[in-house]
């Protein structure tokens, strides 16, 4: 087992630190990105993922925890941001040993990083991990803690959509409005729920077909389309991206019907400039560290001692962010995007600066 440096310069990312992980026996192969710690520790889940190559990996765990760190900052958390990848099939590569073993990879850190759930990662498997650190978060009920963290990160998200709805249309609902859910996973099967209570009409798309068919067994009344490209395509009024990132690219935006992007995915935005294409376009972007904050606000109520009740009223305070943040897009000029970031970056500095406010 060792810890080999970053090849990375943590001066270019922005990072402070990037901790690559390997254990020959056990098959683990993993990093660990921490971007900031300005306003705590960092907090941020694990992805396990067969990704194409190691520089996949890091330039993964690189944009997904500079996202935790803006995330947690617009939450109201007083945690810094960070993130984790598993470079694996999770089907094939996943076992107790390679847990176990990333989980004292944590544990090394000395409580600057926690982690918790994320693509290929589940709330059995923080428990496995929570056997060698104490630094982890999204464990069972069972063991103390939150639960499956997908629960408030679709409410998070349905409150965002509201907000959003809101600014564009001058009510907060999605009543009579189609949406578009692309990736029914644990996030997107929550959030489909939400807007059929609410009175929308979804249509949905997933690459795999056992999710098809669960909402086709328990949403009957739901669309369901072949593929991201079509529903993009599609006359719809929300798109909400639930899977992985860069779902919006520069094939996707100019054939973008919607007149609102509001979903789960991180990194959603392929690259810096897309924000801008949208607004020409007369989209409305809810950027997705807002919205998507409901999940990392759930498993952060652990520490303190998880409080359902608590956390879903934080989770709630979703929609009131999204809308100072399209707001204060609108009186300053610019996108919802550019406007989140100055807001977080913002509360990273004035808060983070009272560190230099030594005490004894």
């Amino acid at each position: 087992m060792g810890v080999f440096a970053s090849t990375e310069d943590p001066d270019s990312t922005g990072h402070e630190q990037v901790v690559f992980c390997q254990d020959k026996q056990s098959g683990l192969k993993a990093i660990i990105g921490i971007y900031s710690t300005a306003l705590g520790p960092a907090l941020g889940g694990t992805r396990f993922y067969p990704y194409a190559s190691e520089a996949d990996a890091l330039h993964d765990v690189l944009e997904l925890s500079r996202g935790m760190a803006y995330k947690n900052a617009l939450a109201g958390l007083d945690l810094g941001g960070g993130k984790a990848v598993i470079w694996g099939d999770p089907d094939k590569d996943k076992s107790e040993s390679l847990l176990r073993a990333y989980g004292r990879f944590v544990q090394s850190l000395g409580g600057r990083y926690y982690t918790a759930c994320d693509v290929g990662t589940y709330v059995a498997d923080m428990d496995v991990v929570a056997r060698e650190t104490s630094f982890v978060t999204g464990r069972s009920v069972e063991h103390g803690g939150a639960g499956d963290s997908s629960v408030l990160t679709a409410w998070g998200v349905f409150q965002g959509m509201r907000a959003a709805a809101e600014h564009v249309w001058g009510s907060p609902t999605l009543a009579g409005r189609r949406v578009g859910v692309a990736g029914l996973g644990k996030v997107g099967k929550h959030l489909t729920a939400h807007l059929i209570e609410d009175g929308a009409a979804v249509v949905a798309t997933d690459v795999d077909q056992r999710a098809i068919e669960w909402v086709r067994a328990t949403y009957p009344q739901v669309d369901v389309v072949n593929g991201a490209a079509a529903m993009v395509a599609s006359d719809i009024d929300v798109y909400a991206p639930c899977a992985l990132g860069g779902a919006l690219d520069d094939d996707t935006v100019p054939v973008l019907r919607a007149k609102v992007v509001a979903g789960a995915a991180n990194n959603q935005l392929a690259h810096a400039g897309i924000e801008k294409l949208l607004a020409d376009r007369g989209v409305l972007y809810a950027p997705d560290y807002v919205v998507n904050a409901g999940g990392v606000i759930q498993v952060a109520d652990e520490i303190e001692g998880f409080n359902f009740e608590r956390a879903k009223l934080r989770a709630t305070r979703i929609f009131d962010t999204t809308r100072e943040i399209l707001q204060l897009a609108d009186a300053e000029g610019v996108p919802p995007a550019v406007a989140a970031d100055r807001l977080a970056e913002r509360r990273m500095a004035d808060i983070g600066r009272l560190r230099t406010i030594h005490l004894r």
